[in-house]
């Protein structure tokens, strides 16, 4: 196994298979996230943290309107059952000892969206003699570049005194989610050929 995608083409094009898999697992974990921040705005903003929210919406909806334009498709028929382990992993999942519902579901997102921004890295498995200007490794590039920017959005909410007293129910929510996104990442990369070292 590789750590990279390809072997490229000789144009330093990624074979569309290998795209057609990262971008619809990217798709689903990014348009999750875009479903659940959209789920959670309210009609009318009355906090200034609920910009935020309207911003990562809108953000999260960029990257998959940006990889659907990006990706050489081709028909995948295993995809159909990968989909539907990656749509129930992202589900809300209930978050032990808080008993508010609303911010359980808050820390959820916060946690879900910490998890995939930080765990998946795209742009690390494009060889050194993929092609800079082939959309699809502008658009990897450009996501993990997002990622960072929207990663300190949740480290903010995450850390902040608002949770102080939920610190424990916080981080095991942080711990699980982390250790589920990559399981389905290395699962996806083992299964198109690229090896991941155990994290």
């Amino acid at each position: 196994m590789s750590g990279f995608l390809g072997p490229v083409a000789p144009d330093g094009r990624i074979p569309p298979y290998q795209q057609t898999k990262v971008a619809a697992f990217l798709i689903s974990a990014h348009g999750a996230l875009a479903r659940q921040f959209a789920f959670m705005l309210p009609a009318r903003l009355d906090a200034a943290w609920q910009s935020e929210l309207n911003a990562q919406f809108y953000r999260e909806t960029e990257i998959v309107s940006l990889l659907l334009r990006a990706t050489s498709w081709v028909l995948d028929p295993s995809l159909g059952y990968m989909l539907a382990s990656w749509e129930s992993a992202w589900l809300p999942a209930p978050v032990e000892g808080i008993a508010d519902p609303r911010l359980a579901q808050m820390i959820h997102l916060a946690a879900l969206a910490h998890a995939v921004h930080a765990g998946i890295r795209p742009a690390a498995i494009l060889p050194i003699e993929a092609n800079a200007q082939d959309p699809f490794v502008m658009a990897l590039r450009r996501i993990e570049f997002e990622s960072g920017r929207l990663l300190q959005a949740q480290i903010l909410f995450l850390k902040s005194t608002d949770l102080a007293p939920h610190r424990d129910a916080v981080s095991a929510a942080l711990a699980q989610r982390h250790a589920e996104v990559r399981k389905l990442w290395r699962e996806l990369l083992e299964c198109i050929g690229i090896g991941v070292p155990p994290a």
